[in-house]
């Protein structure tokens, strides 16, 4: 046991290789046995994260986990600083790149998952695609950059010339950049989705071209509308589709001169009509005296989203409200103004110098 052998006792050589045996068995039961527990907690859920736990775990390379067994397998030799320092160095490189791979195959598994989710949806798709490929672009550039500083070689030159080419060509395509951030800020917070009915500005239709720089939106009179992505998320955007409950806010405009034993009377009436319809009703009272009416304010909740199914119990709503009204005598008013013309005779003030007129007019009102 007292036998050197490149600086080292075959003591201090079996030490290091049971310390190496020990290590590698362990680092493979462990991978073996969460790959086994994950793979089967991930078959009975549907969740997407311990699908991409198990992807990334099942990444790792065989020489990964012999470069680890052999660091921690060297600790017990005496090395002199020099190879010391290229085995430190080999071992960190290994793990980088281990690292690198483990981040590409979660990038990549979460893409095939999103496509797998979206089929027809190839706006979306291209998006992550086109998210997936600057993300992974991004983790070898920096673990490519961390691998170099690791081997000994001085990377602040490089990481300063990469800075100035990326301001440089972000400031030169900036527009597309931002319509292309933007596209992949949708696909992410998802905003909308094909076949959504939204609002933006005075465009309303249904959506149905997600792309990396433009939204397409059918409009209501069947005109194609292209939105800049980058404009359109600047906007305020309304989501119909997602709208569970609808309120519904009217006003009833009754004449003056009606009775105020038929003015109190209304809020009754209005509620019993609106009431007969599957809706929640919120109030009805009078609000306020109007130029030309006495005005009602009537709210209430539909309680499906669908646009058409409210128009129908709108319209229901309205007639039986003018059929109730004409039976209880209780008048709709209208838009009315009274003007007065008089005639005036030469010795009045302000009258006109010349002859009276042919026909006088005295006191006689024009209604409309």
């Amino acid at each position: 046991m007292d036998f050197v052998f490149w600086g080292n006792s075959i003591e201090r050589w079996s030490a290091a290789l049971l310390a190496g045996a020990v290590t590698l068995t362990v680092l493979y039961a462990l991978r073996y046995y969460m790959l086994c527990r994950l793979r089967k907690l991930a078959g009975r859920t549907e969740t997407t994260l311990d699908d991409l736990v198990v992807a990334v775990l099942a990444s790792t390379h065989t020489f990964a986990i012999l470069a680890v067994g052999a660091y921690i397998g060297a600790q017990f030799l005496e090395i002199r600083a020099h190879p010391a320092l290229i085995l430190t160095r080999i071992a960190i490189t290994v793990l980088l790149l281990q690292a690198a791979v483990w981040g590409d195959v979660g990038l990549r598994a979460w893409r095939d998952r999103y496509r797998n989710n979206a089929p027809g949806d190839g706006g979306r798709r291209a998006s992550s695609a086109v998210l997936c490929f600057v993300l992974r672009l991004s983790l070898w550039v920096v673990a490519f950059l961390m691998v170099l500083d690791n081997l000994g070689f001085n990377i602040t030159t490089l990481v300063a010339s990469l800075g100035i080419g990326g301001v440089a060509v972000a400031l030169a395509v900036q527009n597309i950049l931002g319509d292309l951030f933007a596209s992949l800020s949708i696909m992410l917070d998802k905003p909308f989705e094909l076949g959504d009915f939204i609002i933006v500005g005075d465009v309303l239709g249904w959506v149905e071209h997600i792309g990396l720089k433009t939204t397409r939106v059918r409009g209501l009179g069947g005109e194609e509308v292209v939105f800049s992505n980058g404009d359109l998320l600047k906007s305020r955007i309304h989501n119909h589709k997602r709208l569970e409950r609808r309120r519904v806010a009217f006003t009833v405009r009754v004449a003056y001169g009606t009775p105020e034993e038929k003015l109190r009377a209304v809020p009754a009436i209005i509620r019993e009509i609106v009431g007969a319809h599957p809706v929640d009703f919120e109030h009805c009272h009078f609000m306020s005296y109007g130029e030309w009416s006495l005005n009602y304010e009537v709210v209430y909740v539909f309680r499906s989203p669908d646009w058409f199914a409210h128009l129908d119990t709108q319209q229901e709503i309205f007639l039986a409200l003018y059929r109730r009204f004409e039976q209880e005598h209780i008048q709709f008013a209208h838009p009315m103004s009274i003007v007065r013309v008089f005639d005036r005779q030469p010795g009045d003030i302000g009258a006109r110098a010349g002859p009276a007129p042919v026909a006088p007019v005295s006191d006689r009102a024009m209604r409309h």
